[in-house]
């Protein structure tokens, strides 16, 4: 196990090693495997990047994020009519996204959307879209996935695709079909893990919902990876 202070250096590194981000903008502190971020970065952009280096980090369990979104003097500053029309261009310009299908609201830069898509992966395309623009603080991503085919979703062909998956052990994880909705259960070694586990079952055919209950089990790794060493030497 790593001790706190080895899992804060590792996070403060991880982010310093990160391009778009300056490390002295971001704080961490680390407790027991839950890391927390605070600090002040001037893009939206920065904020999600900062969380993502800290979950992909070995060892990190939970990531409590605070980091707040200011803008410098420097910076262009857009009001919220500006923002939403930006917003609605570069959905317009992107072959992805459905015409008509997300509502769109901006409020003290806080962009909401609301909706139904057929996919995950144009939800995904949302967020990759808004989350670069000036000017936005925040997201609250509302849009609900209705997927135009209604046949039955086979729980073997996402067990199957998970085991196809290299990056993934398979043998902790549990998939539970009910309805339109997939949900996932047991241990990974990893945030990594947990979230590819999460895009795999969102590209089975008929998936309205995935609720990912998965922990991150770093334990499990180390001890695993132990076994392992020690059975080399055995063999040696």
């Amino acid at each position: 196990m790593k001790t706190n202070e080895d899992l804060q250096k590792d996070v403060q590194n991880a982010i310093k090693w990160e391009r778009l981000l300056n490390a002295a903008e971001i704080g961490v502190t680390v407790k027991d495997g839950i890391v927390t971020l605070s600090g002040t970065v001037d893009s939206y952009a920065k904020k999600l990047e900062a969380e993502k280096a800290a979950k992909n980090v070995a060892g990190v369990k939970v990531v409590v994020e605070t980091i707040q979104v200011q803008f410098g003097e420097n910076q262009t500053q857009k009001n919220d009519v500006e923002i939403a029309k930006e917003v609605i261009n570069a959905f317009e310009g992107n072959w992805e996204i459905p015409k008509g299908k997300v509502k769109v609201k901006v409020e003290n830069g806080i962009v909401s959307m609301d909706g139904e898509l057929p996919w995950h992966y144009q939800k995904v395309a949302i967020m990759r879209i808004v989350k670069n623009l000036l000017g936005v603080k925040g997201v609250n991503n509302h849009i609900l996935i209705k997927s135009e085919t209604h046949d039955d979703i086979e729980q073997r062909d996402i067990e199957s695709a998970l085991r196809r998956n290299w990056a993934i052990d398979d043998e902790d994880i549990i998939v539970t079909v009910t309805g339109h909705k997939v949900t996932l259960t047991g241990k990974v070694q990893s945030w990594y893990q947990k979230d590819e586990a999460s895009r795999i079952a969102w590209n089975a055919p008929g998936v309205w919902m995935v609720e990912n209950e998965l922990l991150v089990d770093y334990e499990v790794a180390l001890y695993s990876s132990e076994a392992m060493a020690q059975a080399d030497e055995f063999l040696d």
